[in-house]
């Protein structure tokens, strides 16, 4: 994995269900914290305990992460992350957004037809335009280290329910999107990095 001088201003951090991505977000807030008593790291949560399950999985992630990285401080965000980051972002304070999947999740969550509606009546997911080129604006702007946390989750079976196969299109746009906008992408696999864009 990338040392804490190699790291980049922004990276974007991809992979499957438990595939190591958070784990290595959390590897680089703590070697970034380690590199310098002045150093600070902040774990933005897009996370919202929707059912019990949820809650369980929730407190299971913040006991762990306070014990893997003692320093990382939280911050709970569902849906303003560009204004979570404007405000949070500092030159010594590394932001890790996890994740970005749940993020775009309750941007869209709102749509939820009914057994009633008829597919010419269905109603229209959201427009996530205008939050995503907020979230866009704000990496680009962000005056400290950024580490952001998606799923890679078109790689398999393509869903039958209408719905389902408009958000993993939604979400396989959003992760080429802030892609583009990060200096660095990674994808994991297995618990290994595989550089896809700047340097290992």
């Amino acid at each position: 994995m990338a040392d804490v001088l190699t790291l980049s201003k922004s990276e974007l951090i991809l992979g499957g269900q438990k595939s190591g991505k958070s784990r290595r977000a959390e590897w680089l807030a703590k070697t970034w914290l380690a590199a310098s008593p002045q150093h600070k790291a902040t774990l933005i949560a897009t996370g919202q305990a929707w059912d019990e399950e949820m809650r369980h999985r929730i407190a299971r992630h913040q006991r762990e992460r306070a014990e893997r990285v003692p320093g990382l401080l939280t911050v709970e965000e569902p849906r303003l992350l560009a204004e979570a980051i404007a405000a949070y972002s500092r030159p010594d304070t590394l932001l890790v957004v996890d994740c970005l999947t749940l993020w775009l999740t309750n941007w869209l969550m709102p749509f939820k037809p009914t057994a009633e509606d008829s597919e010419k009546n269905r109603p229209q997911a959201p427009d996530v335009s205008a939050p995503i080129a907020m979230l866009l604006g704000a990496i680009r702007n962000a005056t400290g280290p950024l580490v952001l946390v998606g799923n890679e989750i078109g790689l398999g079976v393509i869903p039958l329910g209408r719905e389902v196969r408009a958000f993993v299109d939604a979400l396989g746009r959003l992760n080429q999107d802030v892609a583009q906008a990060c200096e660095r992408v990674t994808l994991m696999a297995a618990g290994l990095p595989l550089t896809l864009k700047g340097t290992a």
